[in-house]
């Protein structure tokens, strides 16, 4: 059904008369560093174009939306395992200690793993690939703790941390959604890391996926260089 689904989005696409569309999906947030140099790439391209941007806090979601043709290219994780579907790492993103901004381990400049041993830990539910590297990460650090709340997304995690004093380790940058109420710490030591890919569909001929393809190693570069560290 899906195979069918993605033909018949495809067609349809195709018989329009107007521009070619390019559609782009992003895992939420992270649209913030990588859109303006997606665009900037493809800025030769974008009168001929029609670009169009859709995020989803799941990447399964995306997954899907690549399978059946509704997206050309994605930002997300390697949730979905569909022989369809190609992955390409563009970053490994370090995990982060996110915690209220009164918390006892604020005035912390780096956070021991051991530290949040009996925290109240939180984890978001929608992100499978997140919480296996979490999970891994505590093991490691002989840390015999497991989340006891679960948000369906990042806005939401936000609001318990605050709420209910609870700890996550979350990507880096979600760094870019932290409240008043909320800070960020880096882990002390070779923290976790992460990884955001690119996917998109083996059958998917368009010609601008082609060419975004071919400069994503110029795109890497850009956003790696205008990324700033992980500050405390």
């Amino acid at each position: 059904m899906i195979q069918v689904d993605a033909a018949g989005e495809a067609a349809r696409r195709a018989a329009k008369p107007s521009k070619p569309t390019f559609a782009i999906g992003f895992l939420t947030g992270q649209e913030i560093d990588w859109l303006p140099e997606v665009m900037r790439v493809l800025r030769d391209e974008l009168p001929n174009i029609d670009v169009t941007i859709s995020s989803q806090s799941s990447s399964r979601d995306l997954g899907d939306a690549l399978m059946r043709g509704k997206l050309d290219v994605a930002f997300l994780r390697a949730e979905m395992k569909a022989a369809d579907l190609i992955y390409k790492v563009v970053t490994k993103e370090p995990l982060v200690v996110i915690l209220p901004s009164d918390h006892r381990l604020a005035s912390r400049e780096v956070i021991d793993p051991k530290e949040i041993a009996g925290e109240r830990l939180l984890s978001v539910s929608a992100a499978p690939v997140l919480r296996a590297v979490i999970d891994d990460y505590l093991k490691r650090s002989g840390i015999d703790t497991k989340p006891e709340l679960e948000a369906d997304n990042l806005a939401m995690a936000m609001s318990l941390i605050a709420s209910t004093r609870s700890v996550a380790l979350l990507p880096a940058y979600t760094q870019n959604f932290l409240p008043w109420s909320v800070i960020s710490r880096p882990l002390d030591g070779d923290a976790p890391t992460i990884d955001l890919v690119i996917g998109y569909h083996k059958a998917n001929t368009s010609s601008i996926l082609k060419l975004f393809l071919s400069r994503i190693d110029d795109l890497i570069a850009r956003v790696s260089s205008n990324r700033p560290a992980t500050q405390p």
